[in-house]
């Protein structure tokens, strides 16, 4: 009898533990609701700094309180809310942009030839400046690799190439061979102008160096562009390659010649022998944006100081104004009401069973405005930073339906990989075979933010960004492949509306995944760590 009596509390305890360390089922009904509620024409697209944003964090903050979400900041008046300060800048059409070389004056035609902006909070920059060729304007010490090789380039204007320095056959994994890294990222080039002085900034264009066509910075910097306030550039901008090559023809300089150069690590600045001449007016607001989290504190006295993170950006782009049209809402249903509700979904079922790290339910602001809203999170965390042992970011999820396999790209750079094959075979997925990644997109998602300050971090399972047939899907699967790769026509168009046929048994499969594995994390004796000899490894908090 006390044998079978210690077997019964012994299964009862094995019992209660697997509980604890397996996550409660997220309901696709719940799902639904919220993507549906927060693509609704009602919440104006989610524009930053516009009033679809201010409703769409009074739902959220009102929904975190419903959830039974703890507060972060139990003291304010908000207690859900973190203040994002943002500096709105708009160029106007009056702007202007002159070359003089060799006796002569070009002028780019602006939107056409050349775009610029001042992200700097000024409403007029007047620059005149000398113009330096910089290579790719890259400082990379793990690459021992250095663009500006210590020269003195205060004041001046840097001319600089797309992407990051390609493979060779000598050196076919610099800089991760034909995938893009961050110093790739246009982002990186304008802070780098910026600590190196520089009166302003032009990177080359084309589509293949870019990874995208010269219509998705044409569109980005005709409307309003976001930077966080004191952040930001006097000129920064992007340059038609097409044009830039009779610029340079007329300087004395062959374009190509000087990109193979730029293609060693021994190039140094080159003095262009030119002058710009650039007028930049822009109509200018001060905004004040808000993230919005909440926390699940965690059950284990000694592990609940320690925190997860799981992230989603609430914004997308809001109504968007085209010159001589009326005003069109950019709903953004799935980039990305859908992580929204994801995280809304997650949280509702956390609360009812703690894991023993504490976990946080963030919906930063201001992403499809270059990550500010986690940047500004990063630079002033709500949980130390030392203390946020991993980040799980959602952000455009799979609408079309369950698949076979979980994508769990970036993963690789830590042992969170090892944490995601786990929860991957225990849910029965097969892991999505890699996809080079030429666009950079490990570096265009929140999670980033908190990489870039040494938290192992990746975005979870993003069929969107692979939707070529990447995935394998269970039900009717060419025809599920082939609306996943359609939505790329509609991505960051107006036609990204929520559709109430959309099968989001995939949803909930990618949400259920990502919540499984945040378990495993928070409920694991050993935190994530970068693999050895990752960059991102020597800036751990």
């Amino acid at each position: 009898m006390r044998v079978l009596i210690g077997l019964l509390l012994a299964s009862f305890v094995c019992s209660a533990q697997a509980q604890v360390l397996q996550a409660p089922v997220v309901k696709e009904p719940v799902l639904r609701a919220h993507l549906a509620f927060l693509a609704d024409d009602l919440l104006e697209g989610r524009g930053t700094g516009q009033r679809g944003g201010d409703l769409t964090v009074a739902y959220l903050e009102t929904q975190a309180k419903l959830i039974g979400l703890q507060p972060m900041y139990p003291q304010q008046k908000s207690p859900y809310r973190q203040a994002v300060n943002l500096v709105g800048s708009q160029t106007l059409p009056s702007s202007q942009v002159q070359l003089s070389v060799a006796g002569q004056t070009i002028s780019p035609e602006l939107g056409a030839d050349v775009l610029l902006s001042a992200t700097n909070g000024k409403t007029e920059n007047s620059v005149n400046a000398a113009l330096v060729f910089v290579g790719y304007g890259v400082r990379a010490p793990e690459e021992q690799w250095d663009d500006y090789k210590g020269q003195d380039l205060r004041g001046k204007f840097l001319i600089m190439l797309a992407n990051d320095p390609q493979p060779t056959k000598e050196e076919p994994h610099r800089f991760a061979g034909k995938a893009m890294t961050y110093y790739g990222r246009w982002t990186y080039k304008f802070e780098e102008a910026k600590r190196q002085g520089a009166a302003g900034i032009l990177i080359l264009h084309t589509t293949e160096s870019a990874a995208y066509g010269w219509n998705v910075p044409q569109t980005s910097f005709s409307h309003e562009r976001f930077n966080l306030a004191g952040a930001g550039n006097a000129v920064e901008g992007w340059w038609r390659e097409d044009s830039a090559r009779a610029f340079f023809k007329v300087a004395g300089f062959e374009l190509d010649a000087l990109k193979a150069a730029a293609e060693r690590c021994d190039f140094s600045p080159i003095a262009l022998q030119a002058q710009i001449q650039v007028n930049v007016q822009s109509k200018v607001r001060r905004v004040e944006q808000f993230n919005v989290m909440g926390m699940v504190p965690g059950s284990d006295p000694s592990l609940k100081h320690e925190a997860v993170i799981y992230s989603s950006h609430w914004d997308h782009l809001g109504m968007v104004e085209e010159p001589g049209k009326p005003a069109q809402i950019w709903n953004g249903a799935i980039d990305n009401a859908s992580g929204t509700a994801a995280l809304l979904a997650m949280a509702q079922e956390a609360v009812k069973r703690p894991a023993k790290r504490t976990q946080i339910f963030l919906w930063p602001a201001a992403e499809e405005q270059y990550l500010l809203g986690s940047l500004a999170y990063v630079r002033e965390p709500a949980w130390p930073l030392a203390n946020t042992i991993a980040d799980l970011n959602l952000d455009s999820m799979n609408f079309v339906g369950k698949t076979k396999d979980i994508g769990i790209a970036g993963s690789e750079r830590s042992t969170l990989y090892d944490s995601a094959v786990k929860v991957a075979k225990k849910m029965g997925l097969a892991i999505a075979p890699p996809v080079l990644d030429l666009g950079g997109a490990f570096y265009r998602a929140d999670h980033f933010s908190f990489a870039r300050v040494g938290i192992p971090a990746f975005n979870v399972g993003s069929a969107v960004f692979s939707g070529d047939g990447h995935f394998h899907y269970q039900h009717e699967p060419d025809q599920s492949a082939k609306k996943m790769k359609h939505f790329k026509n509609d991505y960051h168009t107006p036609r990204d509306r929520y559709d109430a046929s959309w099968d989001l048994s995939g949803m909930q499969q990618q949400t259920q995944f990502t919540f499984e594995l945040g378990y495993e994390i928070a409920n694991a004796k050993e935190k994530p760590t970068w693999r050895k000899g990752d960059p991102l490894a020597k800036l751990r908090p």
